[in-house]
């Protein structure tokens, strides 16, 4: 092993990793505590399940609309201009939901928060693909989306104890969540400006031999990922690997977005009050997130990222089956956290797949065009999970058309093309494995 790619890439490992973490640990917060203030938003407001399904899936129109053309200007434009732009505009959206009043003043913010946060996702992911090289880089995915996890273990018990505030300053409890979690962002737009560099070539925090090593190394793979698979934005959009990654990804969405939005409500069913309520919640969360690092490092270690994909979909769908068949709630708690360790553990496998044969605008609208598809979901999933509530009066049924789908995207992407390019193999002469200190750090 190189004594230079050491250091090369704990340096990038410590300057990156965290940072990222922390802004998309607050882009989910903002996302998901709608799941937490509608504890007491939806009685105050007189919202049945239906109506906050679509309020809470409104927000994925946008986004599926905008994502792919979000990521296109973030290539053109810069990364630390255009992630700046998307926290800020996402900021003041997040708090504007502490001041709608009826169903359609909450399906138009929703609506508008989608647009304002579209591209940021697959742009940091698009990202970390310009600093990390193909051996390294399913691992620092599950560092940078095991946020999403740890956004509700710690969104749980903070966004219902807010709650608390109700009346402070003449507003309700659920309308300072809002608020109060939104400042972050705002905050973070202006670090990122000045944080953030657009491309390791840019990298004045690396040194001189530091940064040409890099470089070189990025160009070479992209050399190698082009030879294989040189595309145009319009053939990526017709690619049959990406579209069955788009259905893979809709299979994610729709598990963790169908759940998330409900569990807390899920979780209330068993008696509890609002704050033992956060704090239940954010079991299955807390699962999720370690199964996400550990899962990460072991597709790294055997290279292999699609039958791992499958596989945690069976899971999640084991896990939702045994929640809507036991009415007790100890095993029900149990039952989802086995669910949670699937949809989770996923995140960072099948996110590394679309980076092994795409590169440059092509990976840039690819992985845009599958979130794209994969949040459609975001929409559907909650508008069915709200629509059964109402009718059957139990969430069981919710939870097992969700078990249904995770057994769609384990076929389709079962189905995908398996090559050296997808399972990220690489050349011998190019990618050594993963040094030692590099993996302790991530």
């Amino acid at each position: 092993m190189d004594a230079l790619e050491v250091r090369t890439m704990v340096k990038v490992s410590r300057r990156l990793i965290p940072f990222v973490i922390i802004c998309y640990f607050v882009a989910y917060l903002d996302r998901v505590n709608l799941s937490f203030a509608a504890l007491e938003m939806n009685k105050d407001l007189g919202f049945t399940s239906t109506v906050y399904g679509i309020g809470a899936g409104a927000f994925f129109i946008t986004y599926f609309l905008l994502e792919t053309p979000s990521n296109l200007v973030l290539l053109k434009m810069g990364a630390r201009l255009w992630i700046a732009r998307i926290m800020f505009t996402w900021g003041i959206l997040s708090g504007a939901m502490a001041f709608i009043w009826n169903e359609w003043s909450f399906y138009t913010v929703r609506f508008l928060f989608g647009a304002a946060e579209a591209g940021f996702f697959p742009g940091i992911l698009f990202y970390l693909t310009l600093y990390f090289p193909a051996a390294y880089r399913a691992r620092m995915v599950s560092m940078f989306m095991v946020a999403i996890p740890v956004s509700a273990v710690i969104g749980a018990p903070l966004s219902t104890s807010i709650l608390y505030a109700d009346g402070f300053l003449g507003l309700r409890g659920w309308q300072w969540v809002f608020i109060g979690e939104a400042i972050p962002a705002l905050i973070l737009s202006v670090v990122t400006w000045f944080y953030l560099t657009d491309d390791p070539a840019e990298a004045r925090w690396l040194e001189p031999d530091e940064r040409n090593w890099l470089v070189k190394r990025q160009e070479a793979e992209v050399r190698q990922r082009e030879a294989a698979h040189s595309m145009s934005v319009w053939q990526v959009l017709r690619n049959p690997r990406v579209i069955a990654l788009g259905i893979a990804g809709f299979g994610i969405a729709y598990e963790i977005y169908g759940m998330t939005y409900f569990l807390p409500q899920i979780v209330k069913q068993f008696g509890l009050t609002n704050m033992q309520t956060g704090l239940v919640s954010a079991l299955p969360f807390a699962v999720g997130a370690v199964g996400m690092v550990w899962y990460g490092k072991r597709s790294d270690r055997v290279m292999e990222r699609r039958s791992h994909t499958a596989v945690t979909f069976l899971i999640a769908a084991a896990g939702l089956v045994l929640t809507a068949l036991t009415p007790n709630p100890y095993f029900r708690l149990f039952t989802l956290c086995v669910a949670s360790f699937g949809m989770f553990s996923v995140l960072p496998v099948f996110w590394s797949m679309p980076t092994a044969f795409l590169s440059g605008a092509a990976a840039a609208a690819g992985v845009a065009y599958i979130n794209s598809i994969a949040n459609i979901a975001g929409f559907v999933g909650n508008y069915v999970m709200g629509w059964l509530r109402d009718l059957t009066g139990s969430f069981d049924s919710g939870l097992l058309v969700i078990a249904a789908v995770c057994n769609v995207a384990a076929l389709a992407t079962l189905c995908i093309h398996h090559d050296k390019e997808l399972e990220q193999a690489p050349a011998p002469e190019e990618t050594p494995p993963v040094p030692g200190r590099v993996a302790e750090i991530v």
